[in-house]
């Protein structure tokens, strides 16, 4: 399974799925669909999944995941990326390019008038439950390598600062910081 079959795949449960702004739902219907392919294809996807992690693994995400979940650790970003993976191909590489591009997605918008925060630790296990359901198996230890980037450390600052989060992320601020 490539980048683009995997996107299909997402798009797919979106579709099918009661709710496609919530995330475990997604995720939940993308397990089901990818438990129907072969297992070499189930174990494919593992790669593709967290490629796409580190393609998100960025500090201007980082920040405006702080900003919407009101704080933001290790596990949370993940589950933050998990989520951001479930809205699809266009949400995912737009936010990706462009974190305060957050605050104009009307699920974020909701979100933040409901006080609700944004994850989905359930995308993270998508192929590995998949796997199980198909096989009766684990997923294979070496079934992925991961290689997150460097940070970049012009956005090495305290994300409690309100007024360099204005300043960096001024849409996200607006919606969430005043």
């Amino acid at each position: 399974m490539n980048k683009q079959q995997f996107w299909q795949l997402i798009e797919t449960a979106r579709n099918q799925a009661s709710n496609p702004n919530d995330g475990e739902a997604v995720a939940r219907r993308t397990t089901a669909l990818l438990a129907t392919h072969p297992a070499e294809e189930i174990v494919a996807a593992q790669q593709v999944l967290w490629d796409l992690m580190a393609d998100s693994y960025t500090n201007p995400l980082w920040a405006a995941a702080y900003v919407i979940n009101g704080g933001c650790s290790d596990d949370g970003f993940d589950y933050f990326r998990g989520w951001l993976i479930a809205q699809g191909r266009e949400v995912f590489e737009r936010i990706v390019a462009d974190p305060d591009a957050l605050a104009i997605v009307p699920v974020v918008r909701a979100s933040a008038a409901d006080g609700i925060d944004l994850d989905c630790e359930e995308t993270l296990s998508i192929v590995w439950n998949a796997h199980v359901t198909a096989t009766g198996k684990q997923l294979p230890d070496d079934a992925f390598t991961i290689r997150y980037p460097e940070l970049d450390l012009a956005w090495d600052f305290d994300f409690d600062d309100r007024a360099e989060m204005t300043r960096r992320l001024p849409r996200l601020a607006a919606l969430y910081l005043e």
